[in-house]
């Protein structure tokens, strides 16, 4: 793996869709992606990487997924295949738990909650590269669910807008290994700069952090 470096000037996490439906038991999804999520430690990693991000000061932003609300869709002259399952299962419905963030995600203050997206990727018609760019954010580090979807999409249009991109590899999940191996070693190596495991990630921060820290002194 080649050094990567992580100036917290210009570096953010984005979390995507830590939703209840997703990575907690009894989640409309979570019986889908269990498989692959408790083989990764996902949850788990999610939250180190969260946590050592956090302690880094390094900013923290949110793309969310729209939360279904009755009447959405009902009048839509088209509505992608992606939508129209979300649609049928009313995953992330508002007012509900399943479209609430798993405890321990929740926002700090001073964190960035972008728009929520309607697809899958958290860039397209919301104000994700606004606040990115008004924060001076050039350099992204991604996390969350679903892989080859919601993720996949979302570092695709972070490389196009010309971030650099971080993916962590088991801090995602998908609803099968195929998928997984798809998104991670086939088509988002085309994207993003690097994608690294959460100990390394956690390792390369925490270095970054020591150095500037001499520096200071």
């Amino acid at each position: 793996m080649a050094r990567h470096t992580y100036d917290k000037e210009i570096t953010a996490l984005l979390v995507v869709d830590p939703y209840n439906d997703f990575i907690s038991e009894g989640g409309k999804a979570w019986e889908r992606i269990r498989a692959v999520a408790e083989a990764n430690d996902c949850v788990p990693h999610m939250l180190q990487v969260l946590n050592a991000v956090r302690k880094a000061k390094l900013r923290v932003f949110y793309a969310l997924h729209h939360r279904y609300r009755p009447g959405d869709y009902e009048t839509w002259k088209y509505i992608a295949p992606v939508q129209k399952a979300a649609w049928v299962r009313r995953t992330f419905e508002y007012g509900t738990w399943g479209g609430e963030l798993r405890p321990g995600f929740e926002p700090q203050p001073g964190e960035i909650v972008a728009t929520e997206h309607w697809c899958s990727s958290g860039f397209a018609n919301t104000d994700l590269d606004l606040q990115l760019k008004r924060h001076g954010i050039h350099q992204l580090i991604v996390m969350g669910l679903i892989a080859h979807t919601c993720i996949e999409a979302t570092v695709r249009f972070a490389a196009e807008l010309g971030y650099d991109v971080t993916m962590v590899r088991d801090a995602t999940a998908d609803y099968s290994d195929e998928a997984m191996h798809a998104a991670l070693n086939v088509n988002l190596p085309n994207y993003a700069s690097a994608i690294v495991t959460t100990q390394e990630l956690v390792d390369l921060i925490s270095s970054a952090q020591t150095e500037t820290s001499a520096q200071s002194q």
